[in-house]
């Protein structure tokens, strides 16, 4: 059980071992925790504490970048891996196994050198065709990107950056549409070096379910022109969940079950049917690269929720 990857078997007689593989440290990390939300308990097989813990030993027994350790302030555990993708493949995983967890917005490892906070930069390539270059490299000096280098050939650029681990959570999705799906981007550890600076994640703010309840069209319809929607007409929701993004900075409390009034009154023109906006469906990397500190993604093997921390107190 102690055979790790980089461990060498030699001759007892003459051993002369291979050295270690230098392995990139992590620099993300994320909270699991069990699932406390209304719903909890009712789609998933394994939603304990110790069933969390015993899939996450088993997983670095095959997975060398990846390490874990118990919160201390809370039940759950502190994961770190070597960035979100890696990290989201494991939640995936985890859910089609039948696990069921809440998990915290992902944040960068940082280190303290002679009083300086220092953070983790990739080096970062892109390869895009010549006309969204411009969109790219735009989009990554907001992130704090530092272009290094830039060749063009055969109508493709491509774009060589230093760049924040942080300016990479939830880029890719961007980046796809910027590049209308035809750019191809990757990314190594580098080093670490100083802060940054602030980066912004989302400005807007979410529309957060008032009570428990089912949501009606209705309803949905009226709060379409508050903002878009993560969820349709049908779908039980509890208290804290977040329906969707508003489309201010403040976070606003809503009834998606607020039916029609019924009269026996009927005029022409009042009684149009009700037209919805399909609703925006989020992956699992969206959900995580979307929340801010106060929210958690909540996975199960059938669903993935964005919701409020409990006892968070909601403004707007």
């Amino acid at each position: 059980e102690d055979v790790t990857v980089g461990v060498t078997f030699t001759d007892p007689d003459d051993p002369k071992p291979l050295p270690l593989i230098d392995i990139d440290p992590p620099t993300i990390s994320m909270n699991f925790i069990p699932n406390d939300s209304p719903f909890a308990g009712k789609e998933g097989k394994y939603v304990t504490s110790r069933h969390i813990e015993e899939r996450l030993k088993r997983e670095t027994l095959s997975d060398v970048a990846l390490q874990y350790e118990p919160l201390t302030d809370a039940v759950g555990f502190r994961v770190s891996g070597r960035g979100e993708l890696h990290l989201s493949i494991l939640i995936e995983n985890m859910r089609r196994e039948g696990y069921e967890l809440q998990v915290t917005r992902p944040q960068v490892i940082l280190k303290e050198e002679d009083g300086e906070t220092l953070e983790p930069y990739e080096a970062l390539t892109v390869d895009v065709d010549e006309q969204y270059q411009g969109a790219v490299i735009e989009k990554l000096g907001k992130l704090k990107g530092l272009m290094e280098e830039m060749t063009n050939q055969n109508g493709m650029a491509r774009l060589k950056f230093k760049i924040p681990t942080r300016g990479l959570l939830g880029y890719r999705s961007e980046f796809m549409t910027d590049t209308k799906g035809m750019g191809m981007m990757s990314y190594v550890f580098a080093e670490y070096g100083p802060w940054a600076g602030e980066i912004v994640n989302r400005v807007s703010g979410v529309l957060v379910v008032k009570e428990p309840c089912t949501s009606v069209a209705f309803a949905l319809f009226n709060l379409q022109e508050r903002g878009k929607l993560f969820v349709g007409p049908g779908s039980p929701m509890y208290q804290g969940q977040i329906l969707g993004e508003h489309c201010r900075s403040t976070d606003l409390v809503v009834n998606p079950a607020k039916g029609k009034k019924l009269t026996n009154m009927r005029a022409s023109g009042s009684d149009e049917s009700v037209v919805l906006t399909p609703p925006v469906m989020m992956t699992l990397e969206d959900c995580i690269a979307y929340i801010n500190d106060d929210e958690l993604v909540e996975v199960t093997p059938q669903s993935i929720r964005l919701r409020k921390k409990t006892g968070v107190r909601i403004k707007g």
